[in-house]
This record gives C-alpha cells, sequence and structure tokens, in this order.
C-alpha cells in the first residue's frame, strides 16, 4: 500500500522549519544511495518526483500524499497505556517535533524517520468509511476511542484534508466517545461537533503543552502553534463546555523541566481539569535524531541532558519496560513525579477522570447501506 522507491538523502544539516536535522534511509531499507560527491552542493537530479513532489535539496518543502488505509482502528493491550482503541488519521507529522516516539514507524514504509516524518505525510483520506465499516459490525464491541495517539491529527493538513473531522463526525452519529490529543489550535474549528458531544459526556480534547517559552518551542516543534495560541484554543474549548487536560509532555531535564509548574498554572487559567506528563522516550532512531538536535541547538549542555536522561533509564538511553517507559526511575524521575503531583494537587488538576460511558453507542449504518424508514 505505501511502496515508496529507496530513500534518498539530502544535503546534512537543519532547516529553518524543520526539527530533524538529517534524513537517514529506513533501517528496513537494503540499500540506499547518495550522491558522489555531496560537498559540491548540486542538486539531487535522481530524486523521483513521487518521493516528495520537489528535489531533497528543498527540505522545507511538504507533501501529503492522499492514501487509502486498509483498516483505521488499532488495538493495543500495553497496561501503562489508558485505551485499548485509537485512530490516527494521519502517518508523519508535519509539526516536527524532533522527540516524536512516533518517528521510527515511518521507516516501516521505506521512509527515514528523520526529514522525511515531517515533510512526507500521508492522509487516510477513507478513515470515515474504513471506521463506519467497522462499528456496523455485528461482532463490534464499544470501546472509547484515542485519536491522535501517534501523530497529531490536528496537524496543517488537515485544514484541507478534513480527515479527522470526518473521523469525528461518524463517531458522533454512533455517539461512541472519544478522546483527541493535540498541540495545534485548529481543533477549535471542529467546536460545532465536539460541543454538543461535551455536553453529552462523549469527548474530552487533550492539549500537548512542553513549555511556554516561544523561543524553545519553537525550535522543539518548529511547525505547532505557538505556546499562547495553545492556551487560547484551551479557553475556547473550555468555554464551549469540552473538558480539557494538558500533557506536559515530553519532560526533557535541564531542557524543560524547569517549566513544568509555570505550564501547569497557565493551563489551569486558561480552564484545563486534568493535568500528566510524560518523560523524554528515546526509542529506536529517536536517540540519534534527539543527540544531534540537541548539539546543534544546545551545544554547552547536551552531555548534561544525556547524563540526566541515563540516569533516569538505569545508565541507558531508553528503557522501554511497561510501567517506567513513561515515567522512567531512580531520584531525578521520583523528583519530576513528586513535583507534577505536588503542582497538580495545588491547582485542582490532579482528580482521577471517571471512565467514558458507552452506553449511549448506536452502530452507524453501513457504508452504502440504505435506511429502512
Amino acid at each position: 500500500m505505501y511502496m515508496q522507491p529507496v530513500a534518498v538523502k539530502p544535503p546534512p544539516g537543519f532547516f529553518r522549519g524543520r526539527g530533524a536535522g538529517t534524513n537517514e534511509p529506513s533501517r528496513f531499507s537494503a540499500w540506499a544511495r547518495e550522491p558522489a560527491d555531496p560537498g559540491q552542493g548540486e542538486p539531487w537530479e535522481d530524486e523521483p518526483e513521487e518521493r516528495g513532489g520537489s528535489p531533497a535539496s528543498d527540505p522545507c518543502a511538504t507533501v501529503v500524499h492522499p492514501t487509502r488505509a486498509v483498516r483505521i482502528v488499532s488495538r493495543n493491550d500495553s497496561p501503562d497505556i489508558p485505551f485499548n482503541q485509537s485512530i490516527n488519521p494521519y502517518q508523519g507529522c508535519e509539526h516536527g517535533c524532533v522527540y516524536c516516539y512516533a518517528r521510527p514507524t515511518h521507516a516501516w514504509l521505506g521512509l527515514s524517520p528523520g526529514l522525511d516524518f515531517e515533510r512526507q505525510v500521508y492522509a487516510k483520506t477513507n478513515a470515515a468509511e474504513l471506521l463506519r465499516r467497522e462499528l456496523s459490525q455485528p461482532g463490534y464491541v464499544p470501546e472509547p476511542v484515542a485519536i491522535g495517539a501517534n501523530t497529531d491529527p490536528y496537524q496543517p493538513a488537515e485544514r484541507t484534508q478534513r480527515v479527522t473531522r470526518s473521523v469525528i463526525e461518524v463517531l458522533a452519529e454512533a455517539k461512541l466517545p472519544f478522546t483527541v490529543t493535540t498541540k495545534s489550535a485548529l481543533v477549535v474549528r471542529d467546536l460545532d461537533l465536539l460541543a454538543p458531544l461535551a455536553a453529552q459526556g462523549l469527548v474530552r480534547v487533550f492539549v500537548s503543552l512542553p513549555t511556554l517559552d516561544p523561543a524553545l518551542a519553537r525550535i522543539l516543534e518548529p511547525r505547532a502553534p505557538t505556546p499562547a495560541r495553545r492556551l487560547q484554543a484551551m479557553a475556547e474549548l473550555a468555554r464551549a463546555g469540552v473538558h480539557v487536560g494538558v500533557f506536559v509532555s515530553p519532560v526533557i531535564p535541564a531542557l524543560n523541566d524547569r517549566h513544568l509548574e509555570q505550564v501547569l498554572t497557565a493551563a489551569r487559567e486558561a480552564g484545563a481539569q486534568s493535568a500528566s506528563s510524560i518523560l523524554l522516550r528515546l526509542p529506536l532512531e529517536v536517540r540519534d535524531l534527539f543527540v544531534q538536535w540537541l548539539q546543534q541547538h544546545f551545544p554547552e549542555r547536551a552531555g548534561h541532558v544525556m547524563s540526566l536522561v541515563r540516569q533516569m533509564r538505569e545508565g541507558q538511553d531508553y528503557t522501554g519496560r511497561f510501567g517506567e517507559r513513561m515515567r522512567g526511575s531512580g531520584v531525578h524521575a521520583q523528583l519530576l513525579a513528586q513535583r507534577v503531583e505536588l503542582a497538580t494537587r495545588r491547582l485542582g488538576l490532579a482528580r482521577k477522570l471517571p471512565p467514558m460511558s458507552v452506553a449511549q453507542f448506536r452502530a452507524p449504518s453501513a457504508p452504502g447501506q440504505l435506511a429502512l424508514f
């Protein structure tokens, strides 16, 4: 379904508006090509058009590939994730967050988890059709659905593709409860759908906000809305009666951990009703991308940051064990957890949310099915 030519690396370096500084080939690729003399600055003439529609020498160009997915509802049984069913309307994400744990999924497509993840975005244009079909199956067991567990459902492509909106329309028809996780203010565009659903207890929106510092945000998540705009979106959602939560994630030691209490306070003032945080995760290729990013933007503290990361990961750059991968271990991780607990309790953000009820669920009409009456 996603067959692509072999990845070709663009000239190395960091570019305005991009998070990753490299485009290393997929680890699943049998081979890769490089120019004989990349130092000459000549154009990459062998870059296939279907790999982006523009030369790789223009790393700021983003191409959205409309694609037809095979299935749209993903299932997991991870004990440290509070949902079993999720929907990701897009694969890849233009926001360019260098720390994104979803980056390695692009390697499955034969693409790079680096720049390709940010500029080769796949829109699952048949998502609503697939969802309607699945929810209408006689054996479907209704459960709350998480939208945007991997990549942002309201990234820039959603302005024109409207895949996320089409998914929400089907969920609204079926009265199946769902959550949305995003760092985009574009979510308020769909308040006409979200507000009535919130009144029925069918939706919660969680906004990711790791820092209030616009300068840090600009290089940490270069194409995401500013922290101020996200706070404004939270306020608009709250005024419309939508439950809003804030994710202070990821927490990066010696970089944004000092902003914890400030972010939580600002979110509470904007109308947030719940909060959580996740420690920086560096699985697979994300580790090298993040270290390269650190050395580029914070060379004087790169070593210190990674030293603290290892102290919270049992001497490693990352541990993926359930129960530890989200929060880490050791003294520093415990101190961060205590700070979050104290701040959320003081601000009234620590309450445990009740489960979302599926009692109102009704199977939607199957694609092409005519109504009886």
